[in-house]
């Protein structure tokens, strides 16, 4: 026989606080999942439970400090509940898993409103979504408008479905930290890059002596460059690889940024779905550096207008070729400095960094550089 009580009568059954409840609700806090849209993958595990379980209400909910709000449910049609109508906030004070065959015989429910009125819930049974640390933030529960009893397959898939809720959510938890260290990292590396940036160029203008004072300012500018770079390949946020055409196109903005007001530089790419490696990305981003920088510097160097292309195909075994002109002053340039200089070591170094091979055509036209490397596609 069911208890008779009084629903204005209610607030006496109200759960008591967890014990730890600053804790709790502070490390429901951290997951970041409060007040979040709907989610397909939550909403998949409420239908596939409710189904088992053969019951019109389930539910991914978790007890905030004041409230009752779900992630994901099913036949209750709202997002949240005050905490003094909260049937799941009486289940985190007890161990993993708490079934009520009747909640109108129930010391602690059978005055709630939702059990007593509308929507007249009878049956609950529900699993704790507990951290790792044994703190319990809400549960995965079914709920009936008839009493009842779940079988033991029928417990035993509540259970493992919020276990996979949990591991849901600390995937989802990881990622945000493993972006906010990433995002403190790229801040930390643009700073120190910006700092020796700096003081090259407070130290080149100290300088007497010219060729030095060149030298600081071929580094600084190379740091610069860099410091771009690193900009380019943290904005293309693809994780293991990326795109080479995409990448290409952000390098270019970046250089484009840097050139005199007569120069410019075009790029043209023939192979979208080419990948590399982030390390190989860099790489060929500082090949793009360096030709472009030796263009402005030795290419241009009497101040004219000019133009630098840039071109990446593929070539019938399967290379990538990445062709790079200019029309500058070419053959008429000083051969020492613009075929044999520092720039070019370094373009032979991420060469083969790239498992690729360069080489170099000078002509009274300009100057033409060619780079056969493989990616995947």
């Amino acid at each position: 026989m069911a208890k008779v009580i009084d629903p204005a009568a209610a607030k006496g059954y109200v759960a008591a606080p967890h014990p730890s409840n600053d804790q709790r609700v502070a490390a429901l806090h951290s997951y970041g999942i409060l007040d979040t849209p709907r989610d397909a993958e939550y909403d998949a595990v409420v239908e596939l439970i409710a189904r088992i379980c053969d019951v019109p209400f389930a539910v991914i909910n978790f007890i905030d400090e004041d409230r009752q709000w779900f992630k994901a449910e099913v036949g209750l049609g709202t997002r949240e509940l005050p905490l003094d109508e909260s049937i799941c906030a009486h289940a985190i004070l007890l161990d993993d898993f708490m079934e009520i065959e009747d909640t109108l015989n129930d010391d602690r429910l059978c005055g709630n409103p939702l059990c007593v009125s509308g929507p007249n819930l009878r049956f609950y049974a529900g699993a704790l979504l507990k951290t790792a640390e044994g703190m319990p933030l809400g549960t995965l529960c079914v709920l009936d408008q008839k009493p009842r009893v779940l079988t033991d397959l029928q417990r035993d898939a509540v259970k493992v479905m919020a276990a996979q809720v949990m591991r849901q959510m600390e995937l989802a938890l990881a990622l945000r930290r493993e972006e906010l260290l990433r995002l403190e990292v790229d801040h930390r590396v643009k700073n120190s890059l910006q700092s020796v940036s700096a003081m090259a160029r407070i130290q080149s203008r100290m300088l007497t002596d010219e060729a030095a004072r060149d030298a600081l300012q071929l580094m600084q500018q190379r740091v610069e460059i860099i410091a771009a770079l690193h900009t380019a390949l943290y904005k293309t946020n693809a994780g293991e690889r990326i795109n080479i055409s995409a990448y290409l196109a952000s390098v270019a903005d970046l250089i484009r940024g840097t050139l005199h007001p007569n120069q410019e530089l075009a790029l043209s790419t023939g192979c979208n779905k080419a990948t590399i490696t982030s390390q190989e990305a860099g790489a060929l981003g500082l090949i793009v550096a360096e030709l472009t920088a030796n263009s402005q510097k030795h290419g241009f160097a009497d101040g004219r207008a000019g133009k630098m292309t840039l071109d990446l195909s593929t070539a019938e075994d399967g290379e990538l070729v990445l062709t790079y002109t200019d029309d500058g002053l070419g053959s008429a340039a000083p051969k020492s400095e613009s075929s044999t200089g520092m720039g070019m070591s370094v373009i032979d170094m991420l060469s083969e960094q790239l498992g690729g091979v360069f080489s170099a055509d000078i002509t009274e036209a300009g100057y033409q550089g060619t780079l056969r490397f493989r990616a995947v596609v």
